[in-house]
């Protein structure tokens, strides 16, 4: 059976601030510079999620889009978007929430609602020149 990958964008506002409370103030500064501004800061996040499998025979889909769309509007998109993610996001409240954090926490939350014989990857823009992705192994 054939195996391919589809792709979905999505986006989202967020504010947050890297700050680690086992550190003196000079140290998270030192260490997250702006980014550990006690009035947070925001990002315009673009999201990438990959779903991989095989092509259902009968529908030609790896997953219906529509399917995967709805997963990311009501399970992320709405979990993250225009929120402070220290404050209103439960997970952020003991993990600080970079960029790798936020796209590894994603890549959890898809995979709870997709079926299991899908393999995940998530690419997460903090900004256009700045990404990191998270992609479950084999």
């Amino acid at each position: 059976m054939r195996q391919m990958s589809v792709y979905r964008r999505a986006h989202f506002n967020a504010a947050h601030r890297l700050h680690n409370p086992a550190w003196t103030s000079e140290q998270n500064e030192e260490v997250f510079g702006l980014c550990n501004n006690e009035y947070y800061h925001g990002h315009n996040y673009e999201l990438e999620v990959k779903v991989t499998g095989p092509v259902d025979p009968e529908t030609g889909y790896v997953i219906d889009l529509k399917i995967l769309n709805d997963i990311i509007k009501h399970k992320i998109e709405a979990k993250f978007d225009h929120k402070n993610l220290n404050l209103q996001v439960e997970e952020f409240k003991t993990l600080n929430p970079t960029a790798e954090n936020i796209c590894w926490l994603i890549w959890k939350i898809l995979k709870e609602h997709l079926d299991p014989k899908f393999k995940i990857g998530v690419r997460l823009y903090e900004t256009p020149r700045n990404y990191v992705e998270y992609e479950e192994q084999a």
